[in-house]
Order: C-alpha cells, then structure tokens, then sequence
C-alpha cells in the first residue's frame, strides 16, 4: 500500500478519529488517528472533509517529547 500523502481529504480516509478530552464547545479540536500504513493523521475537527496532515510515529514521538518538555509553551 502506497503512503498517504498530506493534504489528501481527511474524510477518504479509513481512520478511527480522535479527540483530546481538553477540547472544547467553541470547536478548537484537532483530531488524530492510526493509518493503516503506520502513519499519524491529523485534521481540524471543524473541517472533518478538509486535508489531513500525516506524520510518521517518529516524528510524532519527537513533537510529542518536546511538547511534554515545554518546548513550545512560548506559542501559547
């Protein structure tokens, strides 16, 4: 199977999408699923039809280390 490309339409893909429990009503959501290929995939919960972006577990693993260090606290 081919790697999913970023961008492709998020609704295409047969993904299980989920949400962070720290979500809130006003729709300020991103959503993450498992592709099949190995692949992370993101989406703005606003636009379930819009693009996906889709990371390799690396690299998820090494946003999500830098996060939990505070990292990027600075955008916030």
């Amino acid at each position: 199977m081919p790697p999913v490309q970023n961008g492709v339409r998020a609704s295409s893909l047969d993904a299980r999408w989920v949400k962070s429990r720290h979500s809130n009503a006003e729709g300020n959501c991103v959503e993450v699923a498992t592709l099949v290929g190995g692949g992370v995939a993101l989406r703005n919960s606003r636009d379930p039809d819009g693009p996906a972006l889709v990371y390799t577990p690396a690299e998820v693993a090494a946003f999500l280390a830098g996060a939990k260090d505070g990292e990027f606290d600075h955008l916030l």
